[in-house]
C-alpha cells in the first residue's frame, strides 16, 4: 500500500498538479480510506516528502548514463538526461527543487525538499555529476581545485535554463536546447580549459547517439 500511495500522488501530481495532493484524493485514487496515509506514512507531509525521494530515485536512473571513452560526451549526455526528464515530468521536477507550492506548503512553512531520505537521494544524484566531473578534470579536459564546485557551476548552468524554459521563457517550440542549453553549455566548458574543438566533436557524437536512439 505503501508504494501504491506514492504512485497515486505521482500520478495526481502530473495530472493536476500540487494543489491535487491532499489526504482526500491520494487515498481515494487507490480505493482506500484516509486512514491508510496516516498509517504507512503518519501525514500528508510524510507522503509528499516520500514522493519527493522517490522521484529523485528516478531522476538518478535517468542520468546514469553508460560511460563511453569521453568524458565530455558523458556529460552532455547526462545534460540531456536531465533536461528530458524535467520535461517529461514536469511537476515532479518543480516539486524536488521547491520550485512550487502544495496545500502543506501553502498552509505552513513545510519543507518537502529537504530530510534524511531526501537529502541522501539528492547527493547520490549530485554525485553522479561530480564523477563524470572527476574524469573530464582526470583527462585534463577542463581545471578546477575541487570536482564538487565545478560540478555545481555546471548543475547551476543547466538547472537554470532548464527551469526557465519550464516556465516558458524561451518558448514553447522545444528549441531551448540548441539555441541556449547547449551553447551556453560548450562555452562554458571551454571557459573552464576544454578545447573548443574537441568539444564540438564530443557534441556531434552525443547528437549523433541521442538522434539513434530515438529512431530506435
Amino acid at each position: 500500500m505503501r508504494a501504491q500511495l506514492i504512485e497515486a500522488g505521482i500520478r495526481l501530481l502530473e495530472s493536476e498538479g500540487p494543489q491535487a495532493l491532499q489526504t482526500r484524493r491520494v487515498a481515494a485514487e487507490v480505493g482506500a480510506s484516509t486512514m491508510a496515509v496516516y498509517t504507512h506514512f503518519g501525514g500528508m507531509t510524510e507522503l509528499i516528502s516520500a514522493i519527493v525521494a522517490e522521484a529523485f530515485a528516478r531522476f538518478g536512473a535517468a542520468l546514469a548514463v553508460p560511460p563511453s571513452a569521453d568524458p565530455i560526451e558523458d556529460f552532455l549526455l547526462m545534460g540531456y538526461a536531465y533536461r528530458a526528464y524535467a520535461l517529461a515530468a514536469p511537476q515532479r521536477y518543480l516539486l524536488m527543487f521547491g520550485l512550487t507550492r502544495t496545500p502543506e506548503t501553502a498552509s505552513r512553512a513545510v519543507d518537502h525538499t529537504a530530510g534524511p531520505v531526501t537529502d541522501a537521494i539528492g547527493a547520490e544524484t549530485f554525485e553522479q555529476l561530480v564523477a563524470v566531473v572527476e574524469r573530464m578534470m582526470a583527462a585534463e579536459v577542463i581545471g578546477g581545485d575541487s570536482a564538487h564546485e565545478v560540478a555545481a557551476r555546471l548543475w547551476g548552468l543547466i538547472h537554470g535554463v532548464v527551469s526557465l524554459e519550464l516556465a516558458g521563457k524561451f518558448g514553447t517550440d522545444g528549441r531551448a536546447a540548441p539555441r541556449v542549453l547547449l551553447p551556453a553549455t560548450v562555452d562554458l566548458l571551454v571557459g573552464m580549459g576544454a578545447d573548443r574543438a574537441r568539444v564540438d566533436a564530443a557534441v556531434r557524437r552525443a547528437t549523433g547517439r541521442i538522434r539513434a536512439a530515438q529512431a530506435s
